[in-house]
């Protein structure tokens, strides 16, 4: 059975780059070091490195075993930490990042309620549809929405999102409603740039992604302006369900080809992997899932007519 230092063994292999830095980051013979790995790779029967003479490099299945060992050994340290801190008092800094109107709408209530709770906890919140390097930026947690790429990160999950196209009701009065995707040739697309930088949407036909070239005479950097154009009538905006969630159920915007969305977007609480959280840290990740992992995101109201 493959053992806890081993695999911490392999991460330390992997992040060093080396098996003499590994052996130096755990304070092992770099024999040791060696016989660990290669008991590994005979129990799982499975090369996870390819070695030279100068360097080592992961093979695909040491990618997507690192990935995993990374979370077991994350929830380790989550384990024994939260039974070392019980009792604890909850005290000190934590720098959080979120998408600027999910932060606004979702996350600075949970953080409010949060320190309520634990008023010696002071967290600092920053707003921003640019995406920051935790690692490099000290940030503690981060909100993502978004497939995750990152084996050196480890992820929560929140919930999930859908992309949904809506105009409102006088627009599709006056201009009709678009059927298919190729309708959208002859309205007006408004668009921002957090979510659709190019002149393409991206909707799903018979199972199969499908770009659709679109044009407009209005974007934006943020998704506010935008979305509230398309409830002004200017036109048929491209956005994440929460962020027009209020607006479908007091009908000022309705959604529209719902049949050709693109799979639901994963939203996501990240942490840095590889080294043990405080218990703040981990009680506001733990809130966060709780709560906004209660909510359904990607619930709008049924679709009526134009």
């Amino acid at each position: 059975m493959v053992d806890l230092l081993a695999l911490q063994t392999f991460v330390r292999i992997a992040d060093g780059g080396s098996l003499s830095a590994a052996a130096r980051a755990t304070g092992r013979s770099l024999p040791a070091v060696s016989r660990s790995l290669v008991q590994l790779e005979t129990e799982l029967g499975v090369r996870l490195l390819h070695r030279t003479t100068r360097r080592i490099h992961l093979t695909d299945a040491g990618v997507q075993y690192l990935e995993r060992c990374r979370r077991i050994l994350a929830e380790v340290d989550d384990a024994n930490a939260s039974v070392a801190d019980r009792g604890r008092a909850l005290a000190g800094p934590i720098t959080l990042t979120a998408p600027v109107l999910f932060g606004q709408l979702h996350i600075a209530p949970v953080v409010s309620e949060f320190l309520g709770l634990h008023p010696d906890v002071n967290v600092s919140l920053l707003l921003s549809d640019s995406l920051s390097n935790i690692v490099e930026e000290g940030i503690d947690l981060a909100v993502r929405i978004g497939r995750l790429t990152d084996s050196g990160l480890v992820a929560r999950k929140l919930g999930e999102v859908r992309r949904v196209a809506c105009a409102s009701p006088a627009y599709l009065k006056r201009r009709g409603t678009p059927r298919t995707p190729k309708d959208l040739a002859s309205h007006s697309c408004l668009q921002f740039g957090a979510l659709s930088p190019t002149s393409y949407w991206e909707f799903h036909e018979a199972g199969k992604p499908r770009q659709v070239r679109i044009q407009g005479n209005f974007s934006c950097n943020q998704g506010a302006p935008v979305i509230a154009a398309a409830r002004d009538g200017l036109g048929i905006v491209f956005a994440l369900s929460y962020q027009v969630q209020a607006l479908v159920a007091k009908g000022e915007l309705r959604v529209v080809l719902q049949a050709y969305e693109a799979p639901a977007i994963p939203v996501s609480v990240i942490l840095p992997s590889g080294r043990l959280q405080p218990a703040r840290v981990r009680a506001l990740a733990d809130s966060l899932q709780q709560r906004i992992g209660a909510k359904d995101l990607a619930k709008l109201p049924a679709v009526k007519k134009a």
